[in-house]
């Protein structure tokens, strides 16, 4: 009974939310702040599944300096936690095949989110190379999620090098985003206990070149693996305290 309520109750706030952003979008498509807006709406929604989420922000995110924000993707409750996180003047980097979804491709484009075609090779290159231009430019911080594809409790997959080449190119810091284990969070339970997002301190570019991209990569890659097995240590202590 509580899974189908839940499912009626999610539908419907989502109907609204999808409307009312889209409405809003269309009065100023591509405004800077536009994915701040949508992801506060979305990450109201947690409470309604059951999970409280804490959210702890670096003071990087208040400044104006663009940087790239780096998230860990588990699955589809990430739209309700990472969300929390998202500061102003940041986009997030998406497939481009999300622009067909109905609504929510369309508020997505509407947004200001970039969408990267990463099956043609020359044309995310170019996608990649304009993205720089935009975080010089217009001051835009990126979210990206570097995995590329959701790891579903297998920890922190591999990564993908795209962003620490966009990040060298634009010489601006890389900023690690953690949410800890989504893994427990049920639909058919009433409380799905606590989901901590993390945002680490800034990791600077300045003075790195292309040929220091793997080894980056790597160096971010060990620093998120170590601090989110911590934070899983933390939100399960948390969540068993709430059980006893």
């Amino acid at each position: 009974m509580l899974l189908i309520a839940r499912l009626i109750i999610l539908a419907v706030l989502l109907f609204l939310a999808f409307v009312f952003v889209m409405f809003f979008c269309l009065l100023r498509p591509m405004h800077r702040n536009n994915v701040h807006v949508v992801a506060k709406i979305f990450s109201s929604v947690a409470p309604v599944l059951g999970i409280k989420v804490i959210t702890r922000v670096h003071p990087v995110s208040d400044m104006p300096q663009p940087c790239i924000y780096l998230a860990n993707h588990q699955n589809n409750f990430d739209l309700f936690t990472h969300t929390s996180a998202v500061p102003k003047g940041t986009v997030s980097l998406g497939k481009k095949s999300l622009a067909w979804m109905p609504l929510f491709g369309q508020i997505y484009w509407l947004s200001g989110n970039i969408l990267i075609d990463r099956k043609n090779r020359h044309s995310a290159f170019d996608t990649m190379a304009k993205t720089v231009e935009k975080m010089k430019t217009k001051l835009l911080s990126v979210w990206i999620f570097p995995e590329g594809t959701r790891s579903r409790g297998r920890g922190l997959l591999p990564f993908k090098v795209g962003a620490f080449h966009t990040a060298i190119a634009a010489q601006v810091p890389v900023v690690p985003v953690l949410a800890s284990c989504q893994n427990h969070i049920k639909l058919n339970r009433w409380n799905n206990g606590v989901v901590i997002v993390e945002m680490m301190t800034p990791m600077p570019t300045e003075g790195l070149t292309k040929n220091d991209v793997k080894a980056f990569s790597a160096e971010v890659h060990e620093t998120m693996s170590a601090r989110l097995v911590e934070l899983n240590k933390e939100a399960l202590a948390l969540n068993q305290a709430v059980k006893n």
